[in-house]
């Protein structure tokens, strides 16, 4: 009897060896700086409330997250090329993107608004415009970025580029008044102004684009078809799972609540 159970507990050591030895698979993800995607720093310790999530999915599944910060657009590339397997948050197009795979369940399904300088009468049309390169928002409404594209308004469009917050860059920017209006989801806008302490400066108008934005995670398709089907089933299963009470925790952590 001793025998069987000095064996029993060889065996069971044995086998906890093994598992240690495994290493856990890497999942690589492109992670543009914006209000989703903060990376954490002394002054800004908190993550994204998107990565928050993945980070517990996927981890839960035996993956190990390594995060590249890229520009937005130069992310969407890096996916599409197989350099980076995932990026966190694109917005929905019914256009699929070659090499780039959606998953099936949305990150968030936001609601739109845009920010304008306080107290400056809230109007769209005539007036300077700032939006992010490679930022499309045909999803949302197809005459705003109709407008956005047309030469025409070309002067008072202002694209805003390359690494950096690009968001508080552009909320900056309206308080200085060099733009005057700026359109993103509301969880988005509200988190950048609060954690640029512009409260006072800077108003949330809440007249909704034509749809909602419909955030979803792109993976690459360049992968063996199963891999990015593991991936997505991982994902979709994971943020199916995450009730609304959770939903609110997770928000919550970012001084963020639901409009």
């Amino acid at each position: 009897m001793k025998y069987k159970l000095n064996q029993l507990f060889l065996t069971l050591v044995s086998g906890i060896s093994i598992l240690c030895l495994v290493p856990a698979e890497t999942l690589n993800l492109c992670s543009a700086s914006g209000p989703h995607d903060y990376f954490p720093t002394p002054l800004e310790p908190k993550r994204p409330v998107v990565i928050d999530m993945l980070t517990d999915i996927y981890t839960a599944a035996g993956y190990e997250l390594k995060f590249w910060e890229v520009p937005y657009a130069r992310g969407m590339e890096m996916v599409a090329q197989g350099h980076c397997g995932s990026l966190p948050e694109k917005e929905f197009s019914s256009v699929a993107e070659r090499d780039v795979v959606y998953a099936t369940q949305p990150t968030f399904i936001y609601p739109t608004g845009f920010s304008v300088r306080a107290g400056d009468p809230w109007r769209y049309q005539g007036k300077p415009v700032a939006t992010g390169q490679g930022w499309n928002y045909s999803s949302m409404s197809v005459a705003y970025q109709n407008d956005l594209d047309d030469p025409k308004n070309e002067q008072d469009i202002e694209m805003v580029a390359g690494h950096g917050k690009v968001v508080k860059r552009i909320l900056h920017m309206i308080v200085a008044e060099r733009v005057d209006l700026y359109a993103d989801n509301l969880f988005v806008l509200q988190y950048v102004i609060d954690l640029a302490g512009l409260n006072e400066q800077i108003e949330i108008v809440t007249a909704e684009l034509d749809n909602r934005l419909i955030s979803e995670l792109i993976f690459s398709g360049t992968f063996p078809r199963a891999k990015p089907n593991t991936l997505i089933n991982i994902w979709d299963n994971g943020r199916q799972a995450i009730d609304k009470p959770q939903e609110k925790t997770y928000l919550q952590n970012y001084g963020i609540t639901l409009w």
